[in-house]
């Protein structure tokens, strides 16, 4: 017997969600295949098989969460399982247990009513002849009911030995819970100022106005903490900017082919901001640390997260080393980065560590905005449409120029307004010349 368990998935990840069982019980499974899918704050991941037997149990559903080391099912060698199945699709139907002193009584349908299975009841000990049932609590403690008809009553607050069953062997349906609760209603539980408040959405959807209801996903919830706890813990501030694009327009009009020939890979615009950002941490190192405590930590290193729309929330992977990286070695990073949070098969490691953080906006139209900080940075940066603006060269030219609003979202609490002032400039001064981004970058 193999227990399958939730494995460890990193120091931030202690739980998640089984969003979905690719196996049932009774499935035969070979070593190294896909048992389910496990949704975590930041990634989906694929617990596999450990060795080869049957899907014995199954002991968490999906939409459960799990914690870390958790058994969700059991693997066994086989033999147990595929008797029992055997046993169970050959066997008669199973006489249903009296209370002590009375003889076992079938179970009989009413005719145009569907059968209710019998509920499980403990078997005890038998010789070849005789199968002996022993009677389960539930039957010790009242009439013989459907699980359908318990789980009806249950809702409805009555108790089952009130009933009457119309059935001559005393059987209890739902029909006869639903009789009873015509005849009777039980008194309503008072109701709790937690339920009082959860009451205004079911309202909403008796309206009769069509509505749809769903449960977020861990990486939406995780996404709203997150963004809302870094509203509630930093002094957020933004500062905006406009950059002039004609020179890097230019750069990547003369340049993109051979650039393409050489590297296999297209020159976007990611790899000229991401050298512009790297460029002004340099000059401006506080927007390249964190708040612990009552120190600050001051990264030496540049690790520049990519903000990426995927398709179950935004993630920011990680672009390592920025400041070692050439123009092509970013934007082939950025491009494989970018195809694994689409395809949803983002490492832990792709996540992690990352010491500022560019979004860009502009590809889905946005004119200007205020990027939230992804906590625990203190800056992030963030990019927009590219439009084409009347510019004032000088005091008697004016000249249409393709620009963009740049904005820094910063942390007040280490961040003064003049520095981050000054580093949105160094970052629109290099864009502006991007042959600076080859010296400073």
């Amino acid at each position: 017997m193999h227990e399958i368990k939730v494995p460890a998935m990193g120091e931030s990840i202690t739980e998640g969600t089984i969003s979905k069982w690719t196996v049932k019980v009774g499935d035969v499974v070979k070593q190294g295949d896909v048992l389910l899918e496990l949704e975590t704050d930041k990634v989906n991941l694929e617990i596999s098989a450990e060795q080869d037997g049957v899907v014995e149990q199954i002991v968490r559903q999906e939409g459960d969460t799990v914690q870390i080391g958790e058994v969700v099912g059991i693997i066994g060698a086989g033999q147990g399982a595929a008797a029992a199945q055997a046993r169970q699709a050959a066997a008669p139907a199973t006489p249903v247990a009296a209370p002590a002193g009375e003889p076992a009584k079938a179970v009989a349908t009413p005719a145009g009513e569907p059968a209710a299975p019998a509920p499980a009841r403990p078997v005890a000990a038998a010789t070849p002849a005789v199968q002996t049932a022993a009677p389960a609590a539930d039957d010790a403690a009242g009439p013989t009911a459907s699980p359908a008809a318990r789980k009806l009553a249950r809702e409805m607050g009555f108790d089952l030995l009130s009933l009457a069953a119309r059935e001559p062997l005393g059987r209890v349906y739902p029909a006869d819970v639903q009789n009873a609760g015509t005849a009777q209603k039980p008194p309503a539980p008072a109701a709790s100022p937690q339920s009082q408040s959860s009451a205004a959405p079911s309202s909403a959807v008796s309206s009769g106005k069509p509505q749809e209801r769903k449960r977020m996903s861990r990486r939406r919830q995780t996404i709203a903490k997150r963004l809302v706890e870094a509203q509630h813990n930093a002094a957020m501030l933004t500062t905006f900017n406009e950059v002039d694009m004609t020179a890097i327009l230019d750069v990547r009009k003369r340049r993109k082919q051979s650039f393409q020939e050489k590297h296999d890979v297209g020159l976007g615009f990611m790899s000229f901001f991401t050298k512009a950002v790297v460029g002004a941490l340099k000059k401006f190192p506080l927007l390249n640390a964190e708040i612990d405590g009552e120190d600050i930590i001051t990264k030496q290193y540049y690790d520049i997260g990519i903000a990426v729309a995927a398709k179950e929330g935004l993630v920011v992977p990680v672009v390592r080393d920025a400041d070692r990286l050439g123009f092509a070695e970013i934007e082939r990073k950025i491009g494989e980065l970018a195809a694994k949070a689409r395809s949803n098969t983002l490492d832990l490691s792709d996540l992690q560590g990352g010491t500022f953080t560019i979004t860009n906006g502009g590809v889905f139209g946005s004119l200007l905005s205020t990027p939230i900080l992804n906590a625990p940075q203190v800056g992030i940066l963030g990019m927009h449409k590219i439009q084409l603006r009347p510019v004032a060269l000088d005091q008697e030219r004016m000249a249409n120029r393709p620009m963009m609003y740049i904005a820094l979202s910063y942390d007040h609490r280490i961040v003064d307004g003049a520095e981050a002032v000054q580093f949105l400039v160094k970052v629109k001064e290099m864009l502006e010349d991007p042959e600076t981004l080859l010296l400073e970058g």
